[in-house]
């Protein structure tokens, strides 16, 4: 059977991800940070596993719970929105949260879990954004999260050198009807996430370090 880890699925797309995996046979380990989003996991099926990527404790004890699996893929989705523009500098409270979250969050995460997933010859994927594009910058729209997606692209792109057994992708979701996409979004949160599957189960070793998104598609950098 092969097996999903999912870093981030207390709601949005992590959520729907655990539960598409669920529902097409896979194994799912997920993660999340309260009491009450681990037991719905567990409820749903999955294997849950408490995790808080800001949290150097915490990380630890992830690293513990993953030692010894395999995973055949695994979807970093875990980050936080800051809005706001280039109006007005970040306060130093609010880059700390963003850049913790988005960027700090996956560098601790990579060298545990990509070696799973280089045992497995399998797939790592990163959840960043179409707003993380340097190319696309057309607008300071959320500032401070176009600034950690494109960190957190870097991140990921650099570190697929490390890991030649796994393949490592960016993928933009989409503007999705989530909680931080908000209701206005044009994507469903199924809709996005199928897609996002669909991607990742096509792609091949010679494709890591690239940046997709939820349709296939090749973004700029």
């Amino acid at each position: 059977m092969p097996h999903a880890l999912i870093i981030g699925a207390s709601r949005g797309i992590g959520l729907e991800l655990a539960r598409q995996y669920l529902a097409d046979g896979w194994e799912v380990s997920a993660t999340a940070r309260t009491a009450a989003a681990l037991t719905a996991l567990d409820a749903m099926g999955a294997t849950p596993c408490a995790l808080d990527v800001t949290d150097a404790a915490s990380v630890e004890a992830f690293g513990r719970f993953v030692s010894a699996a395999r995973y055949d893929v695994a979807m970093h989705v875990a980050g936080v929105m800051e809005r706001g523009d280039a109006s007005t500098a970040p306060s130093v409270t609010a880059f700390d949260a963003v850049m913790h979250a988005n960027v700090l969050g996956a560098m601790r995460i990579i060298p545990i879990v990509a070696p799973r997933v280089a045992a497995a010859r399998g797939c790592f994927g990163f959840i960043s954004s179409l707003l993380g594009s340097v190319a696309n910058a057309d607008s300071s729209v959320t500032w401070l999260y176009r600034v950690s997606k494109s960190a957190l692209n870097m991140a990921v792109r650099a570190a697929r050198q490390d890991y030649p057994g796994a393949t490592l992708v960016l993928l933009s979701p989409g503007w999705v009807r989530t909680d931080m996409g908000g209701a206005s979004a044009p994507v469903s949160v199924a809709d996005s996430v199928t897609g996002l599957r669909r991607v990742v189960a096509s792609l091949s070793p010679e494709d890591t370090g690239t940046f997709r998104n939820y349709e296939g598609r090749t973004l700029p950098w």
